[in-house]
């Protein structure tokens, strides 16, 4: 009688640790896109659903604060590549706010996008390499926001994919030197080096 009370006791406090501790789990909002109007003629459209609980880094210098974290939207293609240097020529992404939402955004790649390259002449037993072509040359970056998904309209054939960025907790000093002076004076500011990037994840269509 004993152990069937201890037994009882025991599978309660499981139950309601379960409770609590998978409450947040099931909080997740679920991607919902029925404000998103559907991609136009000739775009394929890609989702990404950020987790709302991720596991912890184990670098102590990074924030764990979402506020402070980045996703970095990365908009390419693969293909096979010679000995020339090649690149992706086009506008890059731009960002359109859905009418009657603050934080719902819908980005697409707009016009043509080309793949330039050199004209070199390449060895005749070189072989082809395949190589990931990523749009535009500075990082593209939204602010981390696990309650609304992030919609990409890109042209077929071109896959989008997303890094994590993640500040650093400490704030570093700036100097500004004053006119006519060689005195430094300390200012207060931003880490100004760019955040570290965590892992490249790819998405399928």
């Amino acid at each position: 009688m004993q152990a069937s009370i201890q037994n009882r006791i025991f599978f309660g406090l499981v139950v309601l640790l379960a409770t609590t501790v998978l409450e947040p789990l099931r909080a997740i909002p679920r991607m919902d896109l029925n404000d998103y109007p559907q991609p136009i003629a000739g775009q394929q459209r890609w989702v990404i659903q950020l987790p709302g609980l991720l596991a912890k880094s184990p670098d102590p210098v990074l924030s764990t604060n979402a506020v402070d974290w980045r996703v970095q939207l990365i908009v390419g293609r693969t293909i096979q590549l010679d000995c020339n240097q090649h690149h992706l020529a086009g506008q890059g992404l731009r960002m359109e706010r859905l009418q009657g939402s603050e934080q719902r955004m819908l980005y697409s790649v707009a016009g043509a996008v080309k793949v330039m390259s050199t004209r070199m002449v390449c060895p005749p037993d070189e072989p082809m390499r395949e190589s990931f072509l990523g749009l535009g040359s500075k990082p593209y970056l939204v602010a981390y926001n696990a309650s609304f998904p992030i919609v990409v309209d890109v042209p077929p054939g071109f896959e989008v994919c997303w890094r994590l960025w993640k500040a650093e907790i400490t704030q570093r000093e700036a100097t500004t030197k004053l006119s006519g002076s060689t005195d430094t004076k300390p200012l207060v500011g931003l880490h100004a080096e760019p955040p570290v990037g965590m892992t490249l994840y790819v998405l399928e269509s």
